[in-house]
């Protein structure tokens, strides 16, 4: 068994190798559970990042689109329209 030292602020540090072993890294996020007179502490399951480019062609449009540009859009309708 290791042994760490609680710092004034409460935190601990855990050992280089139990972080290695189980795959910690800054950011990651832990559990804490009391079990009696124990601490239960486990990993959380991060949600992986995804890139935008990732989603390319889950959609696809019925028919082809029109080709357009930014001075297609009237903005002061898009407003008008957004009140009604």
């Amino acid at each position: 068994m290791q042994t760490v030292t609680v710092s004034e602020k409460g935190q601990v540090v855990i050992p280089a190798s139990m972080r290695r072993s189980l795959g910690i890294k800054p950011g990651m996020e832990l559990g804490f559970e009391l079990e009696d007179s124990s601490i239960r502490v486990s990993l959380l399951q991060p949600v992986p990042t995804s890139h935008i480019a990732s989603g390319y062609g889950l959609l696809k449009a019925r028919r082809a689109a029109r080709s357009r540009s930014l001075l297609d859009f009237d903005v002061a309708q898009a407003m008008r329209q957004g009140k009604e």
